[in-house]
């Protein structure tokens, strides 16, 4: 391991730079339902919510990667998309853990599991809620199935490889809106009301890209596709069923166009201040879904599909079977946002309010809000023990196709600058992968405040993200040997 000094960060480890070689392209598919058969406690709001049926069922989908020169493997990697709010870090490592030595050939490290952020699946990490109800399933009892299924779906995806080919293509479709109003005082809120006559704008940029790889086998049937979205799936955050939200609709509709084994690989692309709920406008789209008969969810999947389909019917006649690939994993260690003394008292202050009630008369919501203000409150009067974040930095060349993730609710804005300034035709994000961070916000965000941009909304500043920005784009550059195009 060689040590390297960034900028306002630390990388622990270095792998050696270089353009890779094309090699032949092998891949291999499994899924996995990962829907709990009992109530669960549902992940994504400070109330506790307890499942009461399953709406749409919960997947994780595997592709595994590798390329090699004749019989000499060069490079590989194994990717999960699961329907889940985001990856505990604990989750990776049991995974990862129950995989070691036990396939030929594959590195743990390169497994790679991400979340497309429902808020209906299960709890899997968070300590944020206290499951005691009868009858409901333990968060660590689904965490024991979740890594079962994961290692089963990695180990078919691996021990499936065959000689495939590939191609990357790009749509776009309506999906994501920026969820943050800004007013006349400079403050912003996410989700906040727009008909008031102090509300002045949306605060940040809004991305309709959709960006696809596409898979085939060796008689050029198409396989699977890896659909990346820069949209959290949230339609049905509020509901007390389980669901996978569009991610559902959208594998639905992409069978019944290219056929029911298809498998959907999906990745939700830097988006930390997006949401599939759009804030202007919003009578008037209800009624349109209203007359065309169509759930929002059902609205969203068929706008997906055609900007999958757009690109499909481009790039179906280039399929490449030899091709650039390499997965460099790096550990990076960004510097912590640092609490301000005014954001420390009134952590400390909302923290007070709640812990001078009886504990039987919080609110639903006050536990989970109680442990949210004290972790504050602990970063500041220990920050030493709080100076870093550590994270798992993974970058892929795939042909001209650029592949990164990140363990945050990523706004767009550092998104954007990784996907103008990448050397890569395409720079597909994924961010909630490997692990879990938070938000990261940006200087605009910060400065007007509210949720998602709050200290208490992540360990990560916009220091951290410039960092974050800076390496991945020199990861990729190493790749491709030259600068952005």
């Amino acid at each position: 391991m060689i040590a390297a000094i960034l900028s306002g960060g630390v990388l622990l480890s270095v792998q050696p730079a270089g353009v890779p070689p094309a090699g032949r392209l092998h891949a291999g598919w499994a899924a996995r339902d990962i829907t709990p058969d009992r109530p669960v406690a549902l992940a994504g709001q400070f109330h506790k919510r307890i499942s009461t049926r399953v709406e749409a069922p919960l997947w994780a989908t595997a592709l595994a990667l590798e390329t090699r020169e004749g019989d000499r493997p060069l490079d590989h990697a194994v990717l999960i998309s699961c329907d889940l709010v985001g990856i505990a870090p604990e989750v990776v490592v049991r995974l990862r853990r129950r995989l070691e030595g036990k396939l030929e050939g594959l590195d743990p490290r390169r497994i790679i599991p991400n979340a497309t952020h429902t808020h209906t699946g299960p709890v899997t990490g968070e300590s944020w809620y206290e499951v005691t109800e009868e009858g409901v399933m333990k968060p660590e009892e689904y965490v024991e199935f979740l890594v079962g299924r994961l290692a089963e779906a990695a180990e078919e995806a691996w021990r499936g490889r065959r000689p495939a080919g590939v191609n990357w293509g790009l749509g776009y479709a309506t999906v994501g809106f920026n969820r943050r109003m800004v007013y006349a005082d400079g403050r912003a809120v996410m989700y906040g009301a727009v008909h008031r006559p102090d509300f002045r704008n949306v605060e940040g940029y809004e991305d309709s890209a959709v960006e696809s790889l596409f898979f085939w086998d060796e008689g050029r049937r198409l396989t699977g596709v890896a659909v990346d979205v820069p949209c959290p799936s949230q339609v049905v955050e509020n509901a007390n069923f389980i669901s996978s939200d569009y991610w559902h609709d959208v594998r639905i509709v992409l069978r019944e166009r290219y056929g029911r084994d298809l498998f959907v690989l999906s990745w939700c692309s830097a988006a930390g201040d997006q949401s599939p709920h759009p804030q202007i406008r919003r009578a008037a789209d209800e009624r349109m879904r209203r007359l065309r008969n169509l759930t929002e969810t059902r609205a969203i999947a068929l706008r997906i599909a055609e900007a999958v389909d757009y690109a499909y019917g481009a790039v179906r006649e280039e399929v490449r079977t030899e091709v650039p690939f390499a997965h460099r994993v790096e550990d990076l260690i960004l510097p912590a946002r640092k609490i301000t003394e005014k954001e420390y008292q009134s952590a400390k202050a909302a923290r007070d309010r709640i812990a001078a009630k009886p504990r039987e008369k919080w609110g639903r919501d006050e536990y989970a809000r109680h442990r949210w203000h004290q972790g504050v409150v602990d970063r500041y009067e220990k920050p030493e023990e709080h100076a870093t974040f550590p994270m798992e930095l993974h970058v892929l060349r795939l042909g001209e196709a650029a592949i990164a993730t990140n363990p945050f609710e990523l706004f767009l804005d550092y998104g954007i600058q990784m996907k103008t300034r990448s050397p890569a035709l395409q720079t597909l994000l994924v961010q909630l992968a490997v692990g879990r961070g938070g938000y990261l916000p940006t200087e605009k965000a910060v400065a007007g405040g509210g949720y998602s941009a709050v200290a208490e909304s992540g360990r990560v500043g916009p220091e951290g993200g410039r960092v974050l920005v800076e390496r991945t784009l020199k990861v990729l550059e190493g790749l491709w040997g030259k600068k952005p195009r």
